[in-house]
């Protein structure tokens, strides 16, 4: 849950280096949200449109007011509310007239085209209360990526008044799923976290599985079956090319690249078992690192590389162990009631998300590395698929309805869920969508 707390220092000369344009400005600390324990309390926030432009910023102040809302932190409020004007607000706030609207954090900004064709975007974070400037920075880009300086004013807005890292300028990869139960097209698609700029990066013609981000969220790693034949691709998102690391007969699970990028880990089945691997993508060497008779499967790196979490049923039920990286002391962590399965670390270290399976019920949940402190943040008929937001505050998923004896009624959506389990959001697709994947934040 989330308390509001005012915390009153002074913080230190802070720089931002963003879309290649460095500003140094002074930062007052005032606002500033826990999210880590309490009762869930937005903050209300006024977003006005940025002025200049009026078209691009009335847009930008949309997309911020939208990915802000969005966390489940912040409640924007409704522009007809606002007294001060826009263009009064470019010579600085008038704070009387935004605390009889009951705002406690003001954001103000402006855009402008440049001689070169590029739009400069300026923004400054106010802290309404207290009557004080707290952050803001000044940037350019190219028009297209309008978006994205949005998703970055986002970003900066959220991490000054949470002290964590954003994660709205992130992409999602997932799987669009079209047509009868029976016959179902499976594409490679992405998009931005917020489900815009969406495209399809296969054309359903080979079946597609479990997308995977490397860390530097240029490249995907999935599995596709062409003829048949089960096959890892890396896919790279600036040329659109793809490159196949080998056929694997036996691969249950696709690859999820090491945090230096330079290995990938999988599960294979060879001989009737089903082991896990580690390929060196400079040498192609793979490695087998597991060595039993049960099943290991669903591996996942921690942060810096130096454990492996996934799931076996060595023990005699489905469960999560922890490992070494070269495969080493094999512990066992979950112990709780139920089935549990594809383990996930946590961006921070600090916790494994992983899909419970009880009583006929599926759920996604997260418990502490040594497998304490376990708790279960979504339910459904099928729940599966948790992935982390780079700021590991946040999972997307997807959840399955039910069909009827005819397979008809079954709807596959992605969804976003925080750390409380309280702020679920529905993620909405093109078409129905599983196995989603978030990006590192795009570089």
């Amino acid at each position: 849950m989330i308390p509001m707390t005012r915390i009153r220092s002074l913080l230190a000369l802070c720089a931002f280096v963003i879309l290649g344009v460095s500003v140094a400005l002074p930062a007052n600390a005032e606002v500033r949200i826990d999210i880590t324990r309490g009762q869930m309390k937005p903050l209300p926030i006024a977003i006005p449109d940025f002025a200049g432009d009026a078209r691009v910023g009335a847009d930008i102040a949309r997309v911020v007011s939208a990915d802000l809302e969005r966390s489940g932190l912040f409640k924007p409020i409704d522009p007809k509310a606002f007294i001060q004007t826009v263009a009064s607000l470019q010579a600085g706030p008038r704070f009387p007239d935004w605390k009889a609207i009951n705002a406690e954090a003001l954001v103000s900004g402006k855009v402008e085209s440049g001689p070169d064709g590029r739009i400069r975007v300026e923004f400054r974070l106010w802290d309404v209360f207290n009557e004080a400037y707290m952050t803001g920075w000044t940037l350019s880009a190219s028009p297209q990526d309008w978006r994205r300086l949005s998703h970055k004013v986002a970003d900066a807005i959220y991490k000054r008044v949470t002290g964590e890292d954003g994660y709205f300028d992130t992409q999602i990869v997932y799987i669009a799923e079209s047509g009868p139960k029976n016959d179902r097209k499976k594409r490679l698609s992405i998009m931005d976290q917020d489900g815009e700029n969406h495209r399809f990066l296969t054309d359903g013609s080979e079946l597609v599985l479990t997308p995977r981000f490397s860390p530097s969220a240029r490249e995907i790693t999935y599995l596709s079956y062409f003829k048949g034949v089960p096959r890892v691709y890396i896919f790279n998102l600036d040329t659109g090319r793809r490159e196949s690391l080998g056929n694997f007969p036996g691969m249950t699970f696709a690859p999820r690249f090491s945090p230096d990028g330079n290995k990938v880990i999988f599960s294979m089945a060879e001989s009737g078992n089903t082991e896990i691997y580690e390929m060196n993508l400079l040498t192609r060497q793979k490695r087998q690192l597991t060595f039993s008779p049960a099943i290991e499967t669903a591996p996942s790196y921690s942060p810096d590389g130096q454990q492996i979490v996934f799931e076996s049923d060595r023990g005699g039920g489905q469960q999560i162990y922890i490992m070494g990286a070269d495969g080493s002391n094999p512990q066992r962590i979950s112990f709780g009631d139920g089935r549990y399965a594809t383990p996930v670390w946590s961006p921070r270290g600090d916790l494994i998300a992983f899909t419970k399976q009880k009583g006929g019920q599926f759920f996604i949940g997260v418990m502490r590395t040594d497998g304490s402190g376990e708790r279960l943040l979504a339910e459904g008929f099928l729940v599966e698929g948790p992935t982390w937001a780079p700021n590991g505050r946040v999972l997307s998923f997807f959840r399955e309805s039910p069909s009827d004896e005819r397979g008809r009624g079954q709807v596959v959506r992605l969804y976003t869920i925080d750390l409380t389990g309280v702020n679920e959001r529905v993620l909405l697709t093109p078409v129905d969508g599983s196995d989603p994947a978030w990006s590192p934040l795009i570089p």
